[in-house]
């Protein structure tokens, strides 16, 4: 039988300090061993120590640092392997951002971008540049003409410029095994630093799992993140066949022409800007600390930092707006199936524009707030848990021409023009329409 796996939230009631203080306690562990991690394995020299995690396991296990914290191994191990994976993750953005930049070199040719993919691809040959090693040359680019040193070069440059070693801030949260806690008794035990001793944890359900789970310290309490197999509803009365478009102003756009989301550009709109005012306050505190700093006055610097550097406001604002939004999109995405009742539903993949412009940061920020990856994500989820099937078709084609004629169109802010037959509509309703049609087998 088909599962899906969903995260739920289960909650402790009120902890005693001494409880507060061993979960507290675990967490902060557990994030100097993901820093430990990072600082020792993130850099060029162990890209190829990164797969299998449990080469760098075992050198953990004998570095001493779970003996010096005195970190049980149920935690130690997976504090480890959380972070070889962030690392892995690192790497993969990192790649992203050159293959960018790449294609918006404008000094480059194709045989060079090709070679340049082609070691960003191969992780034994990117190891080997980096590293200024030998290598033998990939097939796919051994007959072209190639400066490989100027090549590798500027992969080594670009590397350099743009690598982050990531680190975990807060120590609020932490990892644990199945082998690491039990229930009974109305709560949860989990293994405390005395060998055969657990820690009492009562909790408000009894709700139990044996799988991995996340435990969050948030005030005086705990919230555990539990991942759960849950069989996919079926739905006697979803026979339709639905037609979206993904929309930056409106969220979801159907060929019918009725629209879900349609506030969720005035609350991303108005938090983009006061981030980007915001941002802008906090770039003239950071300048003015720098510059106090190095004038030596230390009251001046210390104001600043008490009153203006802090980030626990900043994120927890941000934290709220953005769940305030991901709460909206996954209730008018709940609407949406409970009033199209769609058996199928159709959307195209995702693209990546204009590739080689160089953005503002301001721009930049709009989009990685404008939500599309979180509806999509959110949307496949939910087509899985309802039994709907979710088809991606290629985008090509279907915000440039004319869902009537087929004609070129013009594009103005929000509004479609067609010259050849006059229609007048929006880009996401002609959009949506051009889905439907390359979509319907009798216009391929």
């Amino acid at each position: 039988m088909e599962t899906v796996t969903k995260t739920i939230s289960q909650y402790s009631r009120e902890l005693s300090g001494e409880v507060l203080e061993f979960l507290n306690g675990i967490a902060q562990d557990y994030c100097k061993v993901k820093n430990y991690v990072y600082r020792r394995y993130s850099g060029i020299k162990s890209l190829d120590k990164l797969t299998p995690v449990y080469d760098i396991l075992t050198q953990m296990r004998y570095c001493g640092l779970r003996s010096q914290l005195e970190l049980p191994v149920v935690y130690y191990e997976l504090a480890v392997t959380e972070a070889v994976t962030d690392i892995k993750a690192m790497w993969g953005v990192l790649k992203n951002t050159v293959r960018s930049l790449i294609d918006a070199n404008d000094g480059l040719n194709a045989d060079e971008r090709m070679y340049i993919r082609t070691v960003l691809k191969i992780n034994s040959t990117f190891y080997a540049v980096l590293n200024c090693l030998e290598y033998d040359m990939p097939n796919k680019v051994s007959g072209l003409e190639l400066d490989t040193k100027k090549l590798n070069n500027l992969i080594r440059r670009l590397v350099r410029r743009h690598i982050k070693t990531p680190r975990q801030q807060k120590a609020d949260n932490f990892l644990v095994s199945p082998a690491g806690y039990r229930y009974g008794d109305g709560g949860i035990y989990l293994v405390s630093r005395t060998p055969r001793k657990r820690v009492f944890i009562p909790l408000k359900d009894d709700v139990t799992t044996d799988r991995q789970i996340r435990v969050c310290i948030s005030g005086s309490s705990a919230r555990f993140a539990i991942p759960i197999d849950m069989r996919p509803r079926k739905h006697s009365d979803y026979d339709n066949t639905v037609y979206a478009y993904i929309g930056y102003r409106d969220m979801l756009t159907l060929s019918n022409g009725n629209i879900y989301g349609a506030a969720l550009n005035e609350m991303v709109g108005p938090e983009t800007e006061r981030l980007n005012r915001k941002n802008r306050e906090r770039a003239k505190a950071y300048s003015a600390y720098r510059m106090y700093e190095e004038s030596g006055e230390k009251t001046k610097t210390e104001r600043i930092d008490n009153n203006n550097l802090g980030r626990k406001k900043y994120d927890d604002r941000k934290r709220r707006e953005r769940e305030k939004t991901q709460n909206y999109i996954n209730a008018e995405i709940n609407r949406m199936f409970r009033e199209e009742k769609p058996a199928r539903i159709v959307i195209t993949k995702p693209v990546t524009k204009n590739r080689t412009k160089n953005y503002s940061k301001a721009f930049n920020r709009r989009l990685t707030r404008n939500f599309r990856g979180y509806i999509r994500e959110t949307l496949i989820y939910k087509c899985k848990i309802n039994s709907v099937e979710l088809v991606e078709i290629n985008s090509k084609g279907t915000g440039s021409i004319c869902s009537e004629c087929g004609s070129e169109g013009k594009r103005e802010r929000e509004n479609f023009i067609c010259p050849a037959c006059g229609l007048h509509t929006t880009i996401a309703v002609n959009t949506a329409k051009n889905i439907e049609k390359a979509a319907t087998p009798q216009n391929g």
